[in-house]
C-alpha cells in the first residue's frame, strides 16, 4: 500500500474490530462504575455512622464516670453535714448536695436518652454494613465478569494494538487527526461508495465525485451529508494489515 486512503481503510477495519470487542462488554463498564459509586457512598455512610456511634459511646463512658463522681461527692458531703459547727456551713453543704443531685439527675436523663440513641445507631450501622457488603459482592461479581471477557480477548487485543501501531506509522499526523475527529461522531469514520451511495448514511454521491475519489487516492473526500471519509469499493488493502 502507498496511499493514505488505503492505510485509513486498514485502520478503520482494525478499529472497528476493537469496537466489536469492546461491545462484548455491553453495559458492564457502566454497571461497574455505578456499583462502585454506590459502594463508596454506602461505605461513607458506615464511616459517618461509626464516627457518631464512637462519639456517643465516649459520651456514655464519661457520663457514667461523672455519675460515679457525683454520687461519691454527695456521700462525702452528707457525712460532712454532721461535722459542721454552724448553720452557715450546714446551708453551704446542703446547697452543694442539692447541686450534685440535680447534676446527677440531669446527666442520668441524658444518659438514658443517649443509651437509646446508641441502640438505634447500632441497628442503623448493622444495616448499613450489610448493604455495603452486598454492594461489594455485587461489584466483585461484575468485575469478575469483566475480567473473564478481558482475559478471553487479551490475545486478540494485543494483535489489534500491534496492527494499529504498524498502520498509524504510515499515516501523517493531519490525516490521522481528521480520521480521529470523525470517529468522535461516527465509529465507521471511513466507508466505501457502493451503488453511487455513501454506505454510512446512504446518501447519493455524484458520479463526478466518485470518479475523483477513484483517481485521487492520495486525497480525502468526505460525504457532504454525514461527513464520513469515502473510498472506492474496489480499493485494495494489503492482507498483512487485515486481522
Amino acid at each position: 500500500m502507498k496511499y493514505p486512503l488505503q492505510y485509513l481503510v486498514a485502520l478503520s477495519l482494525v478499529d472497528r474490530r476493537q469496537d466489536d470487542l469492546e461491545d462484548e462488554f455491553g453495559d458492564l463498564p457502566e454497571k461497574i462504575k455505578e456499583k462502585k459509586d454506590q459502594y463508596n457512598e454506602l461505605e461513607s455512610y458506615v464511616k459517618e455512622t461509626q464516627k457518631v456511634l464512637d462519639e456517643v459511646r465516649d459520651f456514655i463512658l464519661k457520663s457514667k464516670k461523672a455519675l460515679e463522681e457525683l454520687k461519691s461527692r454527695e456521700e462525702k458531703l452528707s457525712k460532712q453535714q454532721f461535722l459542721v459547727r454552724n448553720n452557715k456551713e450546714f446551708d453551704a453543704i446542703t446547697r452543694e448536695i442539692e447541686f450534685a443531685r440535680n447534676e446527677y439527675n440531669r446527666i442520668s436523663q441524658e444518659l438514658q436518652l443517649t443509651t437509646l440513641k446508641e441502640e438505634n445507631l447500632v441497628n442503623v450501622l448493622e444495616k448499613q454494613k450489610q448493604d455495603a457488603s452486598e454492594a461489594l459482592e455485587e461489584l466483585k461479581e461484575l468485575e469478575r465478569d469483566y475480567e473473564l471477557i478481558a482475559t478471553n480477548q487479551n490475545e486478540e487485543l494485543n494483535e489489534i494494538k500491534a496492527a494499529r501501531s504498524k498502520i498509524v506509522e504510515q499515516i501523517d499526523k493531519h490525516t490521522l487527526e481528521v480520521y480521529q475527529r470523525i470517529r468522535h461522531t461516527h465509529k465507521d469514520a471511513i466507508v466505501k461508495v457502493k451503488k453511487n451511495s455513501c454506505t454510512g448514511c446512504f446518501s447519493h454521491i455524484p458520479p463526478q465525485k466518485i470518479i475523483e475519489i477513484r483517481n485521487n487516492l492520495d486525497k480525502l473526500y468526505t460525504c457532504e451529508n454525514c461527513g464520513r471519509i469515502l473510498y472506492p469499493e474496489d480499493l485494495e488493502i494489503d492482507s498483512e494489515y487485515i486481522l
